[in-house]
């Protein structure tokens, strides 16, 4: 089954990236942005019985290594099965 993780900063938390990014896209007159946020597209490939199974694992893989829960929000969607 593929699992796609999406983890960006919690809402508050300091993001360097994504301020550069926001002062760029003005200078660049992209005036009508208000706000960036920079995160991370993670894709994995895994074998599990069940799509249930397929989210409990991806689960336990952002709360224990793909993400810092506290300063990262992460959600991910599965596909197949």
């Amino acid at each position: 089954m593929l699992i796609k993780v999406f983890v960006t900063p919690r809402k508050g938390i300091l993001d360097p990236q994504g301020r550069a990014t926001e002062g760029a896209l003005k200078s660049l007159g992209f005036g009508g942005v208000n706000s960036v946020r920079i995160g991370r597209y993670i894709v994995l490939d895994i074998d599990a019985p069940t799509r249930a199974a397929a989210e409990e694992a991806a689960k336990k893989m952002c709360e224990e290594l793909l993400a810092n829960p506290l300063i990262e929000d992460y959600r991910f969607e599965v596909e197949g099965a």
